[in-house]
């Protein structure tokens, strides 16, 4: 069975991108079955990669390997997983020496759609991609295989991304046991509860790593707002940072009960800080009509653009935050701010935060940039891998 591409279509594999849209698709051969392997080849028949065939998305077909004689079997996610882990060594993340990293990030690990986070011995994994379908069986395989230890493994497939395969979001344990109350696990000096059944995505942001210790380096002294604070970790590292006052802006009450316990954990049950359980545009312009003012404040929103199709929306509502926050800065304030929408370029998304300071008629100056912490790299051939941006705004005492 393959796949024949139009005339002219097969430059982004050429280029070894991993992905073929339904666009460059010219004929089907054979019967192939949701995430079933097949043979991608040019207009003349000559070989460009095997892939996984996805009838049902725009994507159809995610590569698995550009080499001809390559089997997809076992051993092919033996290797690819221990390159995986080979990688993260090298950056110092392993089970040895940290207890929770990003194991495998989907296409740019050479593992299209499979995201895997190791928490203290347990793993959490998203199968996103209809290849897996086929496969899942033999990655649980080699993933007892290489983590001989792991206690429990468990499948957090409950993403929308999943519908646009043909498949049914689902949530359930692969192998071993799971607990049901939260793993505790370490970063940068902190520790913090993970709500592996439950949390989201796969149950904490692991990507933020260095940008939440970046926070905490700032915040001494300092009034600070984190807003979709989520289970708290950016305020919870400006507390431990020495902040004079910390409000945590989630609206999910389940979150905000994990964030204190995270304070508690910590001992930081006596440090200021607030917990304000409401939707965080409203909470934004209730703090604009009250007069409030802080010193630094941190936007870490979910994702506003799932598709291309989404952009222009998701742009205004980037642009909006950013406005609201900016007029909340006090002279000499700093914003943290961040899109995790692959959608959305970095250079649209600085734009973005250019354009709501101007109707802010405030001043900014970029301090610094963040991006998606190590462990979880980007492949050369694969710029959308690079999803989360984040800009560091200072707002000095000067109005336009």
């Amino acid at each position: 069975m393959h796949i024949s591409l139009l005339p002219s279509r097969e430059k982004s594999l050429l280029r070894l991108h991993p992905w073929v849209f339904s666009g460059a698709v010219d004929k089907v051969n054979g019967n192939p079955k949701l995430g079933e392997n097949v043979e991608i080849v040019d207009s003349k028949g000559n070989f460009l990669a095997w892939g996984a065939y996805s009838p049902n998305s725009q994507i159809r077909a995610r590569v698995w390997s550009f080499e001809r004689n390559e089997k997809i079997d076992k051993d092919f996610f033996v290797r690819k997983l221990k390159r995986c882990l080979e990688s993260r060594s090298v950056m110092g993340f392993e089970p040895k020496g940290a207890n929770a990293f990003r194991l495998a990030n989907a296409e740019n690990d050479f593992l299209p759609g499979c995201i895997i986070d190791y928490y203290a011995s347990y793993l959490s994994v998203q199968l996103l991609s209809a290849g897996w379908e086929i496969f899942r069986g033999i990655l649980v395989e080699c993933l007892m295989e290489i983590f001989p230890n792991c206690k429990g493994i468990i499948e957090r497939s409950d993403s929308s991304v999943r519908i646009k395969e043909g498949l049914e979001p689902q949530v359930k344990i692969l192998a071993g046991e799971i607990p049901q109350n939260a793993v505790e696990i370490e970063e940068n000096g902190l520790k913090i509860l993970v709500d592996l059944h439950s949390g989201h995505k796969t149950g904490y942001y692991l990507d933020q790593r260095n940008a939440r210790k970046r926070i905490g380096e700032l915040a001494k002294d300092k009034r600070v707002l984190n807003c979709f604070c989520y289970t708290g970790g950016f305020g919870l590292f400006a507390a431990k940072g020495g902040s004079k006052f910390v409000r945590q802006v989630d609206v999910s009450a389940s979150a905000l009960e994990l964030a204190k316990q995270n304070a508690a954990l910590n001992g930081l049950e006596s440090a200021e800080i607030e917990y304000a359980e409401a939707d965080v545009f409203t909470h934004l312009r209730k703090c604009r009509d009250k007069g409030e003012t802080f010193d630094l404040i941190i936007l870490d929103p979910p994702k506003f653009a799932e598709s291309t199709s989404q952009v222009e929306k998701a742009a205004k509502g980037y642009k909006d935050i950013n406005l609201l926050a900016i007029k909340l800065l006090a002279p000499g304030g700093m914003l943290a701010t961040f899109s995790c929408s692959g959608h959305i370029s970095a250079e649209l998304f600085q734009k973005i935060a250019a354009d709501a300071a101007v109707d802010a008629k405030r001043q900014v100056q970029i301090l610094e940039s963040f991006r998606q912490a190590q462990d979880h790299p980007v492949l050369g051939s694969f710029p959308e891998g690079m999803y989360l941006k984040g800009l560091l705004l200072f707002s000095g005492s000067e109005q336009i």
